[in-house]
Parts: C-alpha cells; structure tokens; sequence
C-alpha cells in the first residue's frame, strides 16, 4: 500500500495510539483524557496548542514558510453510549463506552499527519488540525464554529474523513455535493381517552391512533417525495399503556426524518404536521408533533473536492477515487464546518475480506489498523499539495 516512507516506520506507535483510545473511550463533551493525550503529543511535536473550544475541543497549529494560505483538517474524538462485546486486548475499558464508529482512528490518523508535517515541514503555510468533541451527540462541530474556530484559526479549505467498511481497503471517495443528510428527530403525543379495554367504544383510543398516523406518515415519502429525490421516515418508538386491559390516555412515538435537500426537508416538516393533526381530528382527538431539526446535509464544495481527490490519486492512483457515489443517509456534524469554509469530506475504505468489513455503530465494530497509515499520508499529502513550496 502506498504511504509515506517516515509514516510507514513510525505506523506501530500509531496503532499504539488508537489501541490506547479504543481502550478508553469518552462521550460526547467528556473527553478529557483524550485531549489531553492528544495536546500532549502536538506539544511534543511543536505545534502550538489551543484548549478549550467546545469544551474538550482543541486546535494544534503548525506554521511553516512566509505563505498566508492556511488550511484546517478535522479528526473526531467521541465515542458512544455502547457495551462492547468485542474480547480483544484493546477492548474498552469503560462500561457502555465503545469507539463504536473509529474516531480513535480518526484522531490516531490526524496524530499522524501532524507527526509527519512537523518533521519534514515540506510545505509553506499554515495548518490546523481540528480536534473536534462531541460528533455523536450534542454537535461539536457547530459548538466549535459558534465559538470562532474559523474566526481564530483562519482556512481557505477544511477536511475532514470518515473511515467506511463498506469500501475495500486502499479506495477513497471524494463526492461533490451532498455526501450526507439533514437528520430530524421529531416526537409525536396522541391525546385520547383512556377505558376499560372490554369497553373500546367508552374510550377514544390513542394506540388505534397512533397506529394509523404511523401508516399515513409512510406517504409522505411514497408519494410526496419526488421520485429522484431521497426521503426517510422511521418511527422507532412507539410507547402507550401499562397492562393489557386498560387503554391508555395517550400514546407517544418517537423517529428520526433524513433529507438531503432544504425544501425537502421543508416539506416534510410541514406535511407530517398536517398529517399527525389531521388524523387524529378524523378520529374525535388531538396530536401534537415536536420537531427538531438535528445536523444539516454535508455538501462537498467543488474546488476542495477536486484538491482532495487529486490528493488522493497522488497516493493511491486514480483507479482507487471514487468520485461519483449516491449521498448517504447519515449524519455528519462536519456540515457546520463546511457551511463557514468550503469544505470536502472524504470517505477512506477500510474493508479487507472479512477484516474492517463490520459495520459501525455494532458492538462487535473495531476500527482497521491498517488504514492508520493510509489516512496520515493522505492528510500529509494533501497539505503539501495545498500548501506547496512555490521556490
């Protein structure tokens, strides 16, 4: 696999790095000792650290040349609320605390690049490496913008990455456009009257209801939504009643809606309040919906997606860039980032047979060593194309 050559002797203290991390995963707004292993490191190395953005967030600064071009790639630190049921010796040490999507990878490869760059210094500029907390919760990412990342650390790009199982091991995706979703929660409560469950007709029963704004909300995406565009709607929780002879008051449900484009989302934000309080008005009730709108669709600028993927090339060959794939339904608080900065996130597969092929956000998930060196020679690689010496 093609890596930089000081990367590759230097790849055994990267897995010992993201074995550490594994082994101690922190929520979202938790990570203390993670930052602080990772200050501690950019210290060392020379870089000038700035703490406490977003709480445990922090930006390590490497300024090399007379060149004003700057630009920020960010790695993620947080983990999830999961029990690992893995048995390996890295395993997590922290009870329902797992690096169960490899931002121990994430930060490990981002290490690594800094690691590199502040050896060689074969660039002329200015780099910030973003420490981000908090992407699975809480949105780190927009915290840190809210704060003035980009007003004290200034970029003309940023990057970011994610690492992807479902991506043989040694290809890359750099997609313009939108890559991810707008991610929706929304919480709805039927209103009904509760009753003896031998007298329905005595009671106005808010299951019956429920049930049926369930299906209706199912046509908001059959048959509202245009045909090419992409729309989700899951209802995962559905919560009425205490014993199997009573019909409850009330019903609540509980999902999550996925966009990709801002008047869709729109549109289903106002359709499903028509549907929830229309269906229940046709029954004699009344149901409320809360909506809350969670992180916006990332969309890969043009220009940053066409430096990436040149990046890319240069390590892996051009037959191993994707650059054409379907946007995915997920959520990716980077978009807060790169609606401030044209931005490119870049997806770097991870999959070798059965190896790195486990999805994330699954108690058996572990982050694929082998891409560690792959992600810091590209990081590496992109910042001494970006910021190349011009004599």
């Amino acid at each position: 696999m093609p890596v930089h050559n000081r990367i590759a002797e230097f790849t055994d203290e990267m897995t010992e790095w993201r074995r550490d991390l594994h082994a101690h995963p922190e929520l979202s707004f938790e990570e203390h000792r993670t930052s602080d292993k990772v200050a501690q490191k950019l210290t060392e190395w020379g870089l000038e650290v700035t703490r406490g953005i977003a709480g445990t967030g922090l930006v390590g600064t490497l300024r090399n040349g007379e060149s004003t071009r700057a630009i920020g790639i960010r790695a993620d630190m947080d983990a999830l609320p999961m029990q690992e049921s893995n048995d390996f010796p890295h395993k997590s040490q922290n009870a329902n605390r797992m690096h169960a999507c490899g931002h121990d990878g994430h930060t490990t490869m981002l290490l690594g690049a800094a690691r590199y760059l502040a050896e060689t210094r074969n660039f002329d500029g200015t780099v910030h490496f973003i420490f981000q907390p908090a992407e699975e919760h809480g949105g780190g990412g927009e915290v840190m913008v809210k704060e003035g990342l980009f007003d004290r650390f200034p970029c003309d790009m940023v990057f970011g990455a994610h690492n992807d199982p479902s991506i043989p091991l040694g290809q890359m995706t750099a997609v313009a456009g939108p890559v991810c979703a707008n991610t929706d929660d929304f919480w709805i409560r039927v209103h009904g009257r509760g009753g003896h469950a031998a007298r329905p007709a005595m009671a106005l029963d808010p299951v019956i209801i429920g049930a049926h704004i369930v299906v209706a909300l199912q046509s908001l995406v059959a048959r509202r939504t245009g045909a090419l565009d992409s729309a989700v709607l899951s209802i995962c929780q559905f919560h009425a009643g205490t014993v199997s002879n009573v019909i409850p008051d009330e019903a609540v449900l509980n999902g999550t809606v996925r966009t990709l484009k801002a008047e869709t989302r729109e549109m289903m934000e106002r359709l499903m309040g028509e549907v929830v309080t229309n269906t229940a008005r046709a029954h004699g009730a009344e149901a409320t919906l809360t909506y809350e709108r969670g992180y916006p669709s990332v969309i890969n600028a043009p220009a940053a997606t066409e430096r990436a993927a040149l990046a890319a090339a240069k390590l892996l060959g051009e037959a191993k860039v994707i650059r054409e794939r379907p946007p995915g339904m997920g959520g990716e608080d980077f978009a807060y980032m790169a609606q401030v900065v044209p931005g490119c996130f870049v997806r770097i597969g991870q999959a070798d047979g059965a190896r790195g092929a486990q999805p994330v956000h699954t108690v058996t998930y572990d982050f694929n060593d082998e891409i560690l060196p792959i992600g810091a020679s590209f990081w590496s690689t992109l910042v001494e194309q970006e910021l190349a010496r011009t004599a």
